[in-house]
């Protein structure tokens, strides 16, 4: 089964990242999504980080009327920092009858040099790209492993989110309805 990973720190999982798993899932040759929930980007802040297994079970309750959009857990079982060629290579490990792929936003091809053995994730995954405002694709646009979908452009960032729910405004459309009453109920980003 060709299986793209979505990793992300889904603080919080919305409306953006559903659209571009769903986008990703049935238009083009992906069987399924799995949305990876990090416990840490390395090149990222963690200050920002509510708890992983918060995030995990919102990232649950987003997809879980989804059949081919699920929700990983694998790096939060792994060494952390968590690298993504470690996690490729644990799940190449684990279940050598899928195909992994990436799925990640035209921002992080612009990084991809930083991260570790990049050169291997680039000679031995493929990677689908989806557009993120700002961040033209340039160096890598030809290369055999990337294949630059036409996902529709999000603007929506799990920042404006938080920033939002903060300052008490209201976030209904912009996260899914069981991901706003979890947010509520255990009293999230205030």
């Amino acid at each position: 089964m060709k299986i793209g990973l979505f990793f992300g720190s889904f603080n919080p999982v919305h409306i953006g990242h559903m659209i571009i798993a769903n986008y990703m899932a049935n238009y083009t040759d992906l069987e399924q999504v799995w949305l990876v929930v990090s416990p840490h980007n390395p090149l990222k802040e963690k200050s920002d980080l509510i708890n992983m297994y918060d995030r995990l079970e919102m990232a649950k309750l987003a997809t879980e009327e989804t059949l081919n959009i699920r929700v990983s857990d694998v790096e939060l079982k792994l060494p952390q920092p968590s690298y993504t060629i470690d996690t490729l290579t644990f799940l190449h490990e684990k279940y050598p009858e899928h195909e992994f792929s990436l799925i990640m936003g035209s921002d992080n091809l612009t990084s991809i040099k930083k991260w570790k053995n990049y050169e291997l994730i680039l000679r031995d995954y493929h990677i689908h790209i989806y557009p993120r405002p700002g961040f033209e694709i340039q160096e890598f646009k030809d290369h055999p492993s990337i294949t630059i979908t036409e996902t529709p452009l999000m603007e929506l960032s799990a920042t404006f989110i938080r920033k939002a729910v903060k300052e008490g405004k209201n976030v209904h459309y912009f996260v899914p309805d069981k991901v706003l009453k979890f947010i509520d109920s255990k009293n999230l980003y205030h």
